[in-house]
Order: C-alpha cells, then sequence, then structure tokens
C-alpha cells in the first residue's frame, strides 16, 4: 500500500510539474507575441480602430504588414484572451471576425504615459533571448553579453518602462522625506544623475527643483544622444545638461548636493568604485540616493512576482551586461539591501536609510548617509 501510495503521489507530483512547464511555455509564446504586436504596430492600430477592431486585411493595410501575418496573429491573441474577436460576417468560405482591444489594454500596451504601461517587458525579454547563443558561450566561461549589444530595442525598452514613473510620480516622491526635499530645494542646488540613459529621470529633477542645476552622465553614447534630444524636445536643455563621461570624472571634491542612481548600480561591474568616487564629490551635508529593485531582504525560494520577475532579469540582461567586464563583482538584479549596505560602507559611507517612498512601480529608494 505504501509504495503504491508514494507511486501514486509522484504521478501526481509530475503532473503538476508538467503543468507547471506547460503554462510556462505558454507565458514566453505569448510574451513573444506581444513583442510582435508591440514592434509592428499592431496594438497602436487596434487602439485607434476603437471598439469597431479591424479585420486581419486591415489591420495590415494600417500597418504595412502581411495579411496572412495578421490573421494568424489576431487569432492567436484571441485565443489567449489577449483581444476580443467578434464574428463580422460568414461568406461561404467560413466565418470572418474583427479583432479589437478589450477595456483597459490599450493603458498596458499602447499608451507610453500611463503608470501600466508594460510591452516594454515583452521587448526586453525577447531581445535578450534573442542572444541566446551568446548567453550560452557567457555562462560556459564566464563572459558576458554586454548591454550596448542589445542595441536600441534593449535601451528604449528600459526607457520606455521608467519613463512614466519618473514623469508623473518621482517629484512627489521625493518631497515625501523632508530632508532630502530641503536639500534638493537649495537654491542651485547641483545634482548629478549617474547612469542616466534616456534622461527622463533628469528632465523628472529638472522638472520637480526648477533652481537646481542638473546634470545626466552615462557611459553608453546611443542614450546620451537621445537623452539630449529628448531634452531638446521639452524645451529644457538650458537648465540641464547630459554628459558621456564616467561619473568619478565629472566632479571636484565636494560640489555636488545630491547625486543619484536610478537603477543602474545593480549592473554596474564595481560598485564599489563607483560610490567612493561620489562619496568624493558629495557635499558633507548633501545626499545620494540610489533606486534600486524592491526584492525580498534575503533569498528564499518560492518567491513572489517581483522576486521572479528579477531573476528572470538577472539571468538574460542584467548579470551577463555586468559580467562582460572583467574583474565584475556580478551583482546581478536582486541586489538585497544588506548587498547594497556592504557596498556602501566600503565605498566610505555610513549608513543606508530606506526612504519612506512606497508604490513606486517595483523599486525602493535608498539614501546613504556620509
Amino acid at each position: 500500500m505504501s509504495e503504491a501510495r508514494n507511486e501514486e503521489n509522484g504521478s501526481a507530483g509530475t503532473a503538476a510539474y508538467v503543468d507547471r512547464i506547460v503554462a510556462a511555455a505558454l507565458g514566453f509564446a505569448e510574451m513573444a507575441s506581444i513583442a510582435l504586436g508591440d514592434r509592428l504596430g499592431w496594438y497602436r492600430a487596434l487602439a485607434g480602430a476603437g471598439d469597431a477592431g479591424l479585420t486581419p486585411d486591415e489591420l495590415a493595410q494600417r500597418s504595412n504588414t502581411q495579411p496572412r501575418y495578421a490573421k494568424e496573429w489576431l487569432e492567436q491573441q484571441a485565443v489567449a484572451g489577449l483581444l476580443t474577436a467578434v464574428l463580422d460576417a460568414e461568406p461561404l468560405g467560413g466565418p470572418s471576425y474583427r479583432f479589437a482591444l478589450p477595456a483597459g489594454a490599450a493603458a498596458v500596451l499602447v499608451d507610453e504615459d500611463s503608470l501600466e504601461y508594460t510591452a516594454p517587458v515583452a521587448r526586453m525579454l525577447v531581445t535578450a533571448v534573442g542572444h541566446f547563443p551568446d548567453l550560452l558561450q557567457a555562462y560556459r566561461d564566464g563572459g558576458g553579453v554586454a548591454w550596448s549589444e542589445l542595441g536600441d530595442d534593449g535601451r528604449e525598452s528600459q526607457a520606455e518602462l521608467n519613463k512614466p514613473w519618473f514623469d508623473q510620480r518621482l517629484g512627489a516622491a521625493l518631497a515625501a522625506s523632508a530632508e532630502l526635499h530641503a536639500i534638493l530645494s537649495r537654491p542651485g542646488a547641483r545634482i548629478m544623475d549617474v547612469g542616466a540613459g534616456f534622461g527622463w529621470s533628469t528632465l523628472a529633477l529638472a522638472d520637480a527643483y526648477p533652481g537646481a542645476e542638473v546634470v545626466g552622465v552615462d557611459i553608453d553614447e546611443p542614450s546620451i544622444r537621445r537623452a539630449r534630444e529628448n531634452a531638446g524636445e521639452r524645451g529644457s536643455s538650458g537648465r540641464v545638461s547630459f554628459a558621456l563621461a564616467d561619473a568619478g570624472d565629472m566632479a571636484a571634491p565636494g560640489s555636488c548636493d545630491a547625486v543619484f542612481i536610478f537603477e543602474a548600480l545593480h549592473d554596474m561591474p564595481f560598485p564599489v568604485r563607483v560610490l567612493s568616487a561620489i562619496r568624493n564629490f558629495i557635499k558633507p551635508d548633501g545626499a545620494v540616493v540610489v533606486m534600486d529593485e524592491a526584492v525580498a531582504d534575503t533569498f528564499a525560494p518560492a518567491g513572489d512576482e517581483v522576486e521572479r520577475l528579477m531573476y528572470g532579469y538577472s539571468l538574460l540582461v542584467c548579470l551577463p551586461d555586468s559580467l562582460s567586464t572583467p574583474g565584475s563583482v556580478g551583482t546581478g538584479t536582486p541586489m538585497r539591501q544588506a548587498t547594497l549596505e556592504r557596498y556602501a560602507v566600503e565605498a566610505g559611507f555610513s549608513r543606508v536609510e530606506r526612504l519612506p517612498i512606497e508604490d513606486f512601480s517595483v523599486f525602493r529608494f535608498y539614501r546613504l548617509h556620509v
């Protein structure tokens, strides 16, 4: 009886594990289909059609794509529950349908100003998987896949995910800390944004604190070029500046009132070196703020969705990027508070404070005290 029961339990466990893998396969395939719809402009075309929806031929015509592919994608999206399908006609060749975005979907898939805009997640992950042979080689020999190798799809998806949060929530989030807000509000305050990317965080800082001098710094030339373009389009070129440089070469000792690192420290191959440079040029009464992933304080099996997503990013993007530099410490995306505290102390800071900023996407804010 005991052997039979164990066999039955094992069979049930195997079936459950198969279900888990099938569910993951469905998620992977549907994520790739979302990336297709995003990059081909199909979701935007559907959003433009409103409740009336589009036929495959209409979608193909509006997006300059092929009707047969459009038909297959529309049907797949409807089967997956990502689109609605309404019977349009029943010609001799069989029924035809019109397809539309359901209520609320445009905010997630199309509206780049929406806090719920998450289509770039699909683009980022599919772009990373496109480098699968390089990832395999890196995992074998200890090398990596640099951020620059992901190209514009990687850069743009990262920037688009964070932009609405910076635009709409950053100023209020920083004002939640009275002491930090006072520092940033100093007349003529000098603020540096390290790892500025496309500059959305830099521009948000300048909007929130118009009396400050704000400079964004990054080592990625295409990102800095786009940041300057974004500043020009917003009419902010006179209030902010962007530099293609290592932050450690950008400031004299004791010259900055505040320094920010937004979702970038865990990618850096030598975080202590960066923090040591910042420790040198921050004023004694200044503020250093690191925004990074809101992961659990310690590793534990069966983590929540944030933990699972960050490990996914780490496997495919962040850790390979960091390890593409020889000698990197290889932090990885799930940078826990204890790790940040260790880096900060090694760099000469006295302590790390978790700031009272909640519900800011999947991020957490820390202040490093001199």
